[in-house]
């Protein structure tokens, strides 16, 4: 079997900076880098297989060599918004990377697994699945290999 790695953990949240703020407090998570994802940086949004320009304000940190990612939806629909409808806040996603995105998405398909929502940022494309039923989460993939990256909006807290 091949060996696979969970490269992020995704949480969804309705206030970015409260969240932040209390990582940072309390779990001593942090510095975090904070970005925009939303047309015109981020390019090809899909959302339930229909062209979207969904958006949302996401903050990244590193514990060991996991990223995590806390997500605030801003513009819909997307599948942030329907998961805090659903759930609330909390654990939304964990995100793998693959050597090749199609056929990946292919071979889950076959499966019964469709993509839910994807774009593309920063010249990387991301894909969501629909693994919910079968995990209790979402599973996001992209492909491995090295990636360029703008400079943050911001960072939190401010150095």
């Amino acid at each position: 079997m091949k060996e696979r790695k969970i490269i992020q953990i995704g949480i969804v949240v309705q206030d970015l900076e409260k969240a932040l703020k209390q990582y940072h407090d309390i779990f001593n998570v942090g510095p975090w880098d904070i970005f925009t994802y939303g047309p015109p940086e981020m390019k090809n949004g899909t959302y339930m297989g229909k062209p979207s320009d969904w958006s949302a304000i996401i903050g990244f940190a590193r514990i060991g060599d996991r990223q995590i990612e806390i997500i605030q939806p801003l513009q819909g629909p997307n599948i942030y918004y329907d998961f805090i409808e659903k759930k609330g806040e909390g654990l939304h996603h964990i995100k793998e990377c693959v050597d090749n995105p199609p056929k990946t998405i292919e071979e889950y398909e076959k499966k019964g697994v469709s993509v839910i929502q994807s774009g593309e940022f920063d010249g990387r494309s991301f894909y969501y699945l629909d693994t919910e039923p079968y995990l209790g989460i979402t599973l996001e993939i992209v492909k491995g290999g090295p990636r360029k990256h703008r400079e943050p909006d911001r960072r939190y807290p401010k150095r």
